[in-house]
């Protein structure tokens, strides 16, 4: 029986959208012990208050830059640990597990490091059998628990506090949008993390549904992707509004949960858009890494398009850059299509 779980997700928001699941399956295997996550600053923002997560240790005293070597094995160790859960490995975090002196150590097999684990998972991700929620489940087979293969309601714990519900609802209220009519979310970027449908589809997407519906349609992003957002709304004839760089990850959730529709690539808001109960529309590569498979929406009410060419194809899975040409290949029209299908089904006009 353990008493003191360390879970580890020290990546990207996605990534610790589809950990949060683990959290409340700990708890029913172990209804005695006490469950921390381990996380950077960034993505720890949106698992404060998390109602299944006991405490938070920061990975980085500075967001962005990792703490001290010695001084973060010293944080752990002080913690009394009695077994933790890598969800993402790196040398450098495994290490530190190991010098912590955390008796049960769970995470992958194949990794040059993973020696210093002691109790390992054998199955390769980037194959994609699995989604990666359903890959983080299966960890915790090591800690005695039965897993399911799938969870049909995934509890993400997300709690949106109120001064972010009133951030939000002012920033609507200035820009007067979401206020009479239904509230679109069109979010182009993905900080770098996916294949990307080209901004002017989703300009020409956004321009379709305020057209033939009576919507109105906010542009999200990150400080850095402002000029991106901005190059968007003014694709699709200006009448969009920008929130880039204008929100937190907590009034972001705020936002979203506000929203009839969100509409984005594969990245880390799209799963949190999921994570609070809003209907998505997803933009996928065929990539069988990337594909939605792995990183589509789990749960709650959603449509994914893909590009209908082959698996892998030679045009964009070698290239690093945003310009995929399959994913051009997406017609506008049946994201539009799929768009109205969505709020239909939200009892939307």
């Amino acid at each position: 029986m353990f008493r003191n779980i360390l879970v580890v997700r020290t990546d990207r928001l996605g990534d610790v959208l589809l950990t949060l699941p683990v959290l409340p399956l700990i708890h029913a295997c172990h209804p005695e012990a006490r469950v921390t996550m381990l996380l950077s600053r960034y993505t720890g923002e949106i698992v404060e208050g998390n109602r299944n997560a006991d405490g938070l240790l920061w990975y980085d005293d500075i967001p962005g830059r990792p703490a001290p070597f010695l001084r973060m094995v010293r944080r752990i160790r002080k913690e009394h640990f009695d077994a933790v859960i890598l969800v993402h490995p790196t040398f450098r975090l495994a290490w530190m597990m190991k010098l912590a002196g955390i008796p049960v150590r769970v995470g992958t097999g194949y990794r040059y490091y993973s020696f210093l684990l002691n109790r390992r998972v054998y199955e390769h991700r980037k194959d994609a059998r699995r989604h990666e929620l359903e890959y983080n489940l299966r960890l915790l087979a090591e800690l005695g628990c039965t897993v399911p293969d799938k969870l049909e309601r995934p509890d993400y714990g997300v709690s949106i506090p109120p001064e972010a519900e009133r951030k939000v609802h002012e920033l609507k209220q200035s820009f007067g949008v979401g206020l009479e009519r239904p509230l679109v979310i069109i979010h182009p970027g993905s900080g770098g993390s996916a294949r990307e449908w080209p901004l002017e589809s989703f300009a020409r997407l956004a321009a379709g549904l305020q057209l033939r519906n009576n919507v109105d349609i906010v542009v999200t992003g990150s400080r850095e992707e402002e000029q991106r957002v901005r190059r968007c709304i003014d694709l699709a004839g200006g009448r969009l509004v920008s929130f880039a760089g204008l929100l937190g990850l907590k009034e972001l959730a705020a936002l979203i949960q506000s929203a009839s529709l969100f509409v984005s690539n594969s990245t880390g808001p799209l799963h949190l858009a999921v994570a609070v109960g809003t209907p998505v529309l997803g933009f996928y590569p065929q990539i069988t890494a990337m594909s939605p498979r792995r990183w589509g929406p789990y749960g709650g009410v959603s449509r994914v398009l893909v590009p209908k060419k082959p698996v892998d194809c030679a045009e964009c899975a070698g290239s690093s850059g945003r310009a995929c040409a399959c994913m051009d290949s997406i017609p506008v029209e049946e994201a539009y299509n799929a768009a109205r299908v969505l709020l239909a089904e939200t009892e939307i006009p």
